[in-house]
């Protein structure tokens, strides 16, 4: 089974950053504990779902707030602009623009996986199962407000539970939204009324919603162009490098890919077989040099490298240091 590298849209950490900012908190000591500058993030990068226990850690211990992420939340504003909301806008009723978000979710996120049921006139949906409290408590106030927001404020919360400790307090998130909080439930939902899934869109247009969802696929194909990194690093890491036997062909092979579909599907993603091989060495050798005793020529071995000069120099492009120095000072 191949592992999936789950991720998020750039406007979710680009509307964080604005929040943050709103609130007079650090953004540079947050943003930097996952290598990020202070400034405004590329709505158009996607990023990787892995950093956001770092960086929420980083942004409760700065804050000194147990809630930093449901407060961040709050600040948020409207979600705007994406296919997403275009789906919503073109579809006739708010149940239909939903199902359809939810089929193309990925796009904002594949952090989760939400679907909707309904029963005895109560709509719930679920799938809010997030390891990072803090992210999905920002995940959950960004689709509230966005829902509110494409209802025209129809959309209320009857109450909703979450898979928390019951040591933290169900009164920080009620003042927040404004309904019920259970904690201590086995998932995540959120609960309302099932009569508005048959609210009417003022914005319904037919052909326009095929275009919108035309967009929706072509950004679903994107997005699994981006598996394909992980798949070339699995391979990678397989013990390859060692063998020498690592050039584009053969990554393409062991794919099951012809040389010239790869080299495509990677330039969709702005990004090419070099790249991801070189961005993968890099990290293999900070990790060989900070964590481990190998000797630099058992770490030259080890990152494909042919001798140990086209190793160093390489490092030293990468970091702007030496292999020695570098380890020197991770390990000092």
């Amino acid at each position: 089974m191949k592992q999936q590298k789950n991720s998020d849209a750039g406007i979710f950490l680009w509307m964080t950053y604005q929040a943050m900012q709103k609130m007079q908190l650090d953004t540079a000591a947050i943003f930097a504990s996952v290598h990020l500058p202070d400034q405004m993030p590329d709505k158009s990068i996607r990023r990787a779902n892995s950093t956001q226990q770092r960086f929420w850690q980083a942004a409760e211990q700065i804050s000194q707030d147990t809630y930093i992420g449901l407060h961040v939340g709050a600040e948020m504003p409207v979600f705007r602009g994406q296919v997403i909301e275009y789906l919503f806008l073109s579809s006739e009723t708010f149940g239909e623009g939903l199902v359809r978000t939810l089929k193309y979710q990925a796009v904002l996120s594949n952090a989760f996986s939400l679907s909707l049921t309904q029963k005895d006139g109560i709509a719930k949906l679920t799938g809010f199962n997030h390891a990072v409290r803090h992210y999905q408590d920002c995940a959950i106030n960004l689709l509230i407000q966005f829902f509110k927001y494409i209802s025209e404020q129809n959309f209320q919360v009857q109450r909703i539970e979450l898979a928390y400790p019951l040591e933290l307090h169900a009164e920080e998130y009620e003042a927040v939204w404004h309904c019920p909080v259970q904690l201590g439930c086995h998932e995540g939902a959120i609960y309302f009324n099932a009569d508005l899934l048959n609210l009417a869109s003022p914005a319904a247009e037919p052909e326009l919603l095929k275009i919108h969802e035309n967009m929706a696929e072509q950004q679903l194909e994107i997005l699994e162009k981006y598996q394909l990194i992980t798949d070339i690093e699995n391979i990678l890491a397989s013990g390859i490098l060692e063998s020498g036997q690592f050039d584009q062909e053969q990554i393409a092979a062991r794919l099951g890919k012809n040389p010239r579909t790869l080299r495509a599907d990677l330039q969709m993603i702005q990004t090419s077989y070099e790249k991801i091989l070189a961005q993968y060495r890099e990290k293999l050798s900070r990790k060989l040099l900070a964590n481990t005793q190998e000797s630099l020529d058992q770490i030259v071995y080890l990152t494909g490298f042919s001798e140990p000069s086209a190793f160093s120099r390489a490092f030293k492009r990468w970091t702007g240091e030496t292999p020695s120095t570098y380890r020197q000072r991770k390990q000092k």
